[in-house]
């Protein structure tokens, strides 16, 4: 089989993990080397300024020992099977980084033979990279739960990032769907990969050019929509995982029905809006410093279609609104929604200088369109109904088929018109999925 038939069958089979990331890494460049991420870093898709970033995102083999249900891989599926050796991916990355197709390197893998013989094959590409050629670009590789604990160690040595894709949310689940795996061999990698990155920190403290492990830390993926886990229990294992395993990012991806069994779920189409959701309440965790108890709770487990997570919580915080913005710490400001990270710093300078008015917030660019519900300007109520939730939530609720939403699993583009009422919300919520700003 030629290289080109391999990258056609391993790229496609790499497009379903989204954990693909991301900015922290600061590998400088040196003379003689090739490339670096210094200047800019590499990011998931797209950078705060609406830069899009690429990366060469291929599998080493789909070739695979287990047999998840949920997998398009598994070894039971009739699938174009391919792998690659590691001096074709080391030739495909530098050829293409030579070329200006790419600024790094996403590799995951499926499991040949064991982890262990996985982990170690990656393991040779990321050494040929860094130490024959002398390639100083992004890296992101997969650790391989089950593999060794020197040659996830080793692997880290030459990686800016490193993920272990727990993929179903509980062991219930795992037992169920993916009876090869076990959440053990899932977590032990995660605690590895930080002590290790704890560990080179410290080292980097006392002597200068001890060695980087990892440096752009360690992320994960959950599939959203497999299984019959609620929000609420994702967002604990979340929040659990960025408390213990000081997690970058945890990645969220709606379940494609690609295969059929009994224990499956029937769906018409990936559970998107559900998907984005999570997304939302996912910075809310991570930078905004809310808990998983506020977002959700028993009563209500899932997140709300119709609102984003932050508007759902102050909905149901009513008796903690509005507040006086000319006032209110910051911590208060960016619960409200409307006010992003971004502009609760712009009111907090503002503020020092005058009194601020709604119309000096429309300058700050603050979304008063949901805001204005849950704010007072020099004691002033701007609310386009009487504060009251029933009314606020009619309100701000948007008029369409929820149906067609939910239906609708075609990629978003940010030139696409908004041809139908499926497309208003998403296309509205959408700066949040790159800023992160609610």
């Amino acid at each position: 089989m030629d290289i080109k038939t391999k990258l056609e069958i391993l790229s496609d089979a790499a497009k379903y993990d989204v954990s693909c990331s991301s900015s922290g890494s600061k590998r400088q460049s040196k003379k003689g080397a090739l490339g670096s991420t210094e200047a800019s870093g590499i990011c998931h898709s797209f950078t705060p300024d609406g830069r899009c970033i690429s990366l060469l995102k291929i599998l080493l083999t789909n070739y695979c020992i287990y047999d998840c249900a949920y997998c398009i891989n598994r070894q039971s599926n009739d699938v174009r099977r391919a792998a690659f050796t590691p001096d074709e991916v080391v030739s495909l990355t530098m050829n293409f980084y030579r070329r200006n197709y790419i600024e790094g390197l996403f590799l995951s893998s499926a499991i040949i033979k064991d982890p262990n013989h996985t982990m170690e094959l990656l393991t040779t590409v990321l050494k040929k990279l860094r130490i024959e050629h002398e390639f100083r670009g992004y890296i992101h590789v997969k650790a391989i739960p089950g593999a060794s604990e020197d040659l996830i160690n080793e692997c880290g040595l030459y990686a800016d990032r490193m993920s272990v894709n727990i993929e179903l949310p509980s062991s219930k689940s795992l037992k169920l769907l993916a009876p090869s795996k076990a959440k053990q061999d899932i977590l032990k990698p995660m605690g590895l990969i930080k002590s290790h990155i704890l560990e080179s920190q410290d080292n980097r403290k006392s002597f200068r050019h001890a060695p980087l492990f990892v440096p752009g830390g360690q992320s994960t993926q959950l599939i959203v929509g497999a299984s019959p886990e609620s929000d609420l229990s994702i967002m604990n294992l979340s929040q659990g995982l960025y408390d213990k395993y000081s997690l970058k990012r945890v990645y969220y991806s709606a379940y494609i029905p690609i295969n059929q069994g009994n224990n499956l779920p029937i769906l018409k189409s990936p559970p998107v809006m559900r998907e984005h959701r999570l997304y939302q309440g996912d910075w809310l965790l991570r930078l905004y410093g809310f808990r998983a108890n506020e977002l959700l709770n028993e009563q209500n487990p899932n997140f709300d279609i119709n609102f984003d997570p932050k508007t759902s919580w102050a909905l149901r915080n009513m008796h903690l609104f509005p507040i006086e913005v000319n006032k209110a710490p910051y911590e208060m400001l960016i619960r409200v929604p409307g006010i992003g990270l971004n502009g609760a710093k712009k009111i907090i300078s503002a503020r020092r200088l005058t009194n601020l008015t709604f119309e000096d917030l429309k300058k700050l660019r603050i979304v008063l369109k949901r805001a204005q519900y849950f704010i007072l300007c020099n004691g002033k109520y701007n609310g386009n109904v009487s504060y009251d939730d029933e009314k606020i939530r009619l309100a701000m609720k948007p008029e369409l088929d929820l149906n067609i939403v939910e239906n609708n699993a075609t990629q978003l583009s940010l030139f696409d018109q908004p041809h139908s009422k499926s497309r208003i919300l998403l296309l509205d919520d959408l700066p949040t999925a790159l800023t992160g700003e609610l």
